[in-house]
């Protein structure tokens, strides 16, 4: 069987895989998030929190809770870091220095992942456990529960309220990432990844050297860091070590798990607003884009120049042989465009038209189908500006599922899709322009101004995977792209609760003859189009400096 071939049947059985999830999941979810029982251990947990379930907030109240959940996260997390170095199952290591410290915490709590440190070498037991995956858990329950909040905007009407932070939270854990993670790592131990709490080994190598390794509770780690589209690895290699990442099913494995429950929301969606059939499109949405990128990636993965990439079979540099280049394609596009940022291969290292389609993934704002959460209430920001663009065509005012999109409602919207593109390209010139950040950079041209973009783009999208040969480990890298990832997470979701606000006390218009169908496939086709022209315009610049500048030199 050729390495073409075997790429395209994985993606089938991913697609089958993803296919037969959707229905399921997605309904459940739904109920999850309309059930008005709690479960014991949830209201022992608002118990112990003094929170009450039921009590219903506006938007500025949501946010709040928001808000004071993640500074308190961050606190603790960067507390538990400077205190590494007096904490049992420290393996010997010292505590955390300041500024990576702040990066490391801000990283995690923003669902970004980020890590300018290698994990084996840097953080023992207790902070990867206590501090690490309890925030893979709860940062990816925001992001659902903001989504939700959205889906409640359009789904109510005369109303301010957007349901309850708390509840939304402890659902998203109690009911959906946890019992999800708890099978899932019981598959990737089943098939060899570790779960432990050993010290440090040593291992001798050829040549009379040695080499340490670290146990560790991979494979729960590995679990939510795919589920929660997390990233964060307990490994500097990533998804490409063989400890988190043992054979190619467990790669197939691990993107079915990044990919099933951003896809599946929007079959909640649907079920929310009462018309699974919008749900529909914007899943077709969000499919097209990403199976596009997908089959461009391949294309510029396979498509290789000169005999020994000929001989290999495709740009296998910078890619494990166990997974070849098919596999490591569909996972490159899978974690950029949703805010995973996992890597079972180094971006790095693709070629320069392949590396330029990962970055773009990150820059459409990882909407197909993003994170978890993140991916659906983007998805409807841009759905939103869909209709405004349709609504200007036709000279009507545009509606969406019944609710007018007013001056208000594109103000919010507008100003969530520019937050991210002005971080990115400012923060990128800002480095290029001053003397030390280029000192980072280990290549030179085109390909090192990629390395310092691509830095950004993840930081400010809170995907976390990144151009290896950037160094991010200095103060200005840790405190800019901190800052980038903070900004990058909660300032959208400022706009989109307040959107979600707005459109929760609009009484519903009725459908007229006058009235886009946004559940067909001309209003699909429509939302591609605005995704990739809005992104287009953006970005096209620096990428012309970046990828697409070395893409078309080799």
């Amino acid at each position: 069987m050729g390495p073409v071939l075997a790429g395209v049947l994985q993606l089938l059985a991913l697609i089958a895989a993803l296919a037969l999830a959707y229905l399921p999941l997605g309904t459940y979810m739904a109920r999850v998030y309309t059930s008005d029982k709690h479960l014991r251990v949830e209201k022992w947990i608002y118990k112990s929190i003094g929170a009450n379930p039921d009590t219903e907030m506006t938007w500025p109240a949501y946010l709040r809770g928001i808000l004071a959940f993640s500074a308190v996260g961050v606190l603790f997390l960067y507390l538990l870091q400077r205190l590494q170095g007096v904490l049992p199952g420290s393996l010997g290591f010292d505590s955390v220095d300041p500024a990576r410290s702040f990066n490391t915490a801000v990283s995690f709590v923003t669902n970004t992942n980020w890590q300018s440190y290698y994990g084996e070498q840097t953080l023992g037991h207790v902070v990867q456990t206590a501090g690490l995956a309890v925030q893979n858990f709860v940062s990816a329950a925001v992001g659902i529960a903001v989504a939700v909040a959205l889906v409640r905007g359009f789904a109510r009407s005369r109303t301010g309220e957007l349901g309850n932070f708390w509840s939304d939270l402890v659902r998203g854990v109690v009911r959906i990432l946890l019992p999800l993670s708890v099978v899932a790592a019981i598959v990737l131990v089943a098939c060899g990844a570790i779960q432990n709490f050993s010290g440090i080994h040593e291992v001798g190598q050829f040549g009379g050297g040695s080499q340490q390794w670290n146990g560790g509770a991979v494979a729960s780690q590995e679990a939510i860091k795919e589920i929660g589209t997390n990233g964060g690895g307990y490994f500097n290699a990533n998804s490409a070590h063989p400890f988190e990442n043992p054979t190619p099913f467990t790669n197939l494995f691990e993107i079915f798990l990044l990919l099933v429950i951003p896809f599946a929301l929007t079959r909640t969606f649907g079920v929310l607003v009462g018309s699974v059939r919008q749900g529909y499109a914007i899943l077709a949405t969000m499919f097209t884009i990403w199976l596009g990128f997908v089959a461009l990636m391949m294309w510029t993965e396979f498509a290789h120049h000169g005999p020994a990439l000929q001989a290999a079979g495709g740009a296998l540099e910078g890619k494990e042989v166990r997974f070849g280049v098919g596999s490591s394609s569909i996972f490159a596009v899978s974690t950029t465009l949703t805010s995973t940022g996992a890597v079972d291969s180094f971006h790095s290292s693709f070629t320069g038209l392949g590396g330029g389609i990962a970055m773009l993934g990150m820059m459409l704002g990882e909407i197909a189908p993003g994170g978890t959460g993140s991916g659906l209430y983007g998805m409807l920001i841009m759905a939103v500006i869909a209709v405004f663009i349709a609504g200007l065509m036709v000279g009507r005012t545009p509606e969406y599922l019944g609710k007018k999109i007013g001056t208000r409602e594109i103000k919010l919207a507008a100003c969530y899709i520019l937050v991210t593109p002005a971080l990115v390209l400012v923060l990128t010139a800002a480095s290029m322009a001053l003397s030390t950040p280029p000192d980072s950079m280990l290549n030179s041209g085109a390909h090192g101004f990629s390395e310092v973009l691509y830095a950004f783009t993840s930081a400010a999208n809170n995907n976390g995977s990144a151009f290896g040969g950037l160094n991010a480990d200095t103060d200005w890298f840790n405190t800019m792209t901190g800052l980038a990832m903070l900004l990058g997470r909660f300032l959208p979701m400022v706009f989109v609760l307040a959107l979600a606000g707005s459109l929760a006390e609009q009484t519903p218009v009725p459908v007229t003859a006058g009235t886009l169908r946004t559940e067909k496939p001309l209003f699909t086709g429509l939302l591609v189009g605005a995704i990739l022209i809005i992104t287009g315009l953006t970005y096209f610049p620096a990428l012309a400096l970046g990828p697409l500048a070395e893409g078309l030199a080799s």
